[in-house]
């Protein structure tokens, strides 16, 4: 069986999670601690992050790009019959999620409402580009499920939490993203692709009274003194 070694709220460990749920693939998992690496990990990472992926053959694969491609190799794809083009237009929108996990991680840090809107300007450009691309849905290609929404799936499943907690929108400007959200916390993927204290977990981190998002976002304050981010509630 296919092992996932992981840190509970890692953006990029869910992305692979989601994909594997989405195909109905059989996995173990195993969680970690970032902030106390066990040397067995570290050997097996050469980069030192999650994920990391345990073939049945025993290899050890690491970066969420690469494993997904492996599981398009040895698992159906969840969009069959693709053209090279329409994989490569994929590849590229996934990316235009992966790499805005660290900006959501690092926005939702924020100690102010001022730096959470500086932090969230790469994030909305993002969100911009998705408003214009998404059509009628339910998903990003229509009607199929694929690894786009899968990729997308960590960003807007967070901002679902934040909204419920803190009552700020992350995704109020962008109605066809918001829609798109609803539809993939609808499949029941969300909740099945992280541990059953997820919700918890992330509270503490990124809703804690450190935040801005943890005090509520609803109230008009001084601008908080610098802070040191805290990078272990991510993935490193």
């Amino acid at each position: 069986m296919i092992r996932i070694i992981s840190f509970k709220i890692c953006p990029f460990v869910q992305r692979v999670t989601a994909l594997l749920e989405a195909k109905r693939v059989p996995y173990q998992i195993d969680f970690i601690s970032l902030s106390d690496k066990p040397d067995w990990f570290m050997e097996l990472s050469p980069t030192g992050q999650v994920p990391v992926l345990m073939t049945e053959g025993g290899i050890p694969l690491f970066e969420s790009d690469a494993i997904v491609e492996y599981l398009d190799e040895v698992a159906a794809p969840l969009q069959p019959d693709l053209t090279p083009e329409q994989r490569a237009l994929n590849r590229a929108w996934s990316y235009q999620a992966s790499k805005h996990y660290l900006v959501q991680c690092s926005a939702m840090q924020s100690a102010d409402s001022a730096v959470f809107a500086e932090r969230m300007n790469r994030l909305n450009a993002s969100f911009t580009k998705a408003e214009k691309q998404l059509g009628d849905g339910p998903f990003f290609a229509g009607e199929a499920l694929g690894n786009v929404d899968m990729a997308w799936l960590p960003l807007l499943h967070r901002a679902a939490i934040v909204a419920d907690h803190s009552g700020h929108d992350m995704l109020a400007e962008y109605p066809r993203v918001k829609a798109w959200q609803q539809a993939l916390l609808a499949t029941g993927i969300a909740q099945k692709s992280v541990s059953d204290d997820f919700d918890a977990r992330f509270a503490d981190f990124y809703l804690a009274d450190r935040t801005w998002l943890g005090r509520g976002a609803n109230v008009d304050e001084a601008p908080a003194t610098p802070q040191i981010q805290q990078s272990s509630g991510c993935c490193g």
